[in-house]
């Protein structure tokens, strides 16, 4: 994707990226709802996970949240991602649509938090449709207020990661408050949105069969929720913490074992959630 001030570079999520946007704003307190502009950290091509199809994946930079199993926590911050205009990263798109419309795929949008510039996301997720592709937005639902009623009208599929059940578990693994992220749910369940849930399983933090019960309970009576994800911690990102100076308190959390993932997924399918 050819930016306004450099190259947005094609590769993998987990490729470290700092330092390519010195002039962008500070990401606390940016709304950018009209903005024609977005800082972006990278893209994929061929992701089979993010939704339906074969995918298109656009990584937002900005995240107000610090996630304490964050594998792209050079996403945080604007001012690490490349700068890139709408319409060039339209055209760009343009260029993968043929192949993602047969392969029954489409775009999604990632992050960071995509509804940080919330502008930016909608103008591309509003191309895309008329493009004839499948949409969806990964969000932490934090920021959910910012999606109204027509930026949702754009997006086919909400990949929500709900990060734990417990209100404080859900403060100490991310920062902040729980209850934006349950209200955003509790919106696309009425307006029938549908929605993929995800669920990070970290031993040691959110694995406590209680935790992972609240939030089996809280999904299970929607209908809009076609599937509960359980996604394994991992260590793929902790390289990025310490290249960027940030304590990383999970350096010696391991993986779930295959037995761990079971019972967090048989806890999901007794409340009556269909989960994978």
């Amino acid at each position: 994707m050819q930016a306004g001030d450099g190259m947005v570079q094609a590769g993998s999520r987990y490729d470290l990226r700092t330092g390519q946007a010195p002039d962008a704003p500070e990401t606390d307190g940016f709304e950018g709802a009209e903005q024609t502009l977005g800082w972006v950290h990278s893209y994929e091509t061929g992701s089979t996970v993010d939704g339906p199809g074969v995918r298109l994946m656009l990584f937002m930079s900005g995240c107000f949240l610090r996630c304490q199993y964050c594998h792209n926590p050079d996403t945080w911050k604007l001012k690490d991602g490349t700068r890139i205009d709408l319409a060039h990263a339209i055209r760009r798109l343009q260029d993968f649509a043929p192949a993602l419309r047969a392969m029954g795929g489409g775009l999604t949008i990632s992050g960071g938090e995509p509804l940080v510039q919330v502008g930016f996301t909608k103008g591309l997720f509003a191309a895309a449709k008329r493009m004839g592709l499948h949409t969806a937005l990964d969000t932490s639902g934090f920021l959910g207020h910012r999606a109204d009623d027509d930026y949702l009208s754009h997006v086919d599929l909400v990949l929500l990661d709900i990060k734990s059940g417990d209100e404080d578990t859900y403060r100490r693994v991310t920062g902040v408050e729980q209850r934006p992220t349950l209200r955003f749910a509790e919106r696309l369940a009425a307006m029938g949105k549908p929605a993929w849930v995800r669920f990070v399983l970290v031993p040691g933090l959110t694995d406590d069969p209680d935790n992972i019960a609240k939030v089996a309970r809280f999904v299970a009576p929607m209908r809009n929720v076609e599937w509960v994800e359980v996604l394994p911690f991992h260590q793929m990102g902790g390289f990025k913490w310490k290249a960027l100076g940030l304590d990383y308190h999970l350096e010696n959390t391991p993986t779930p074992t295959p037995a761990q993932v079971a019972a967090a997924l048989a806890i999901f399918r007794e409340a009556g959630c269909r989960a994978r």
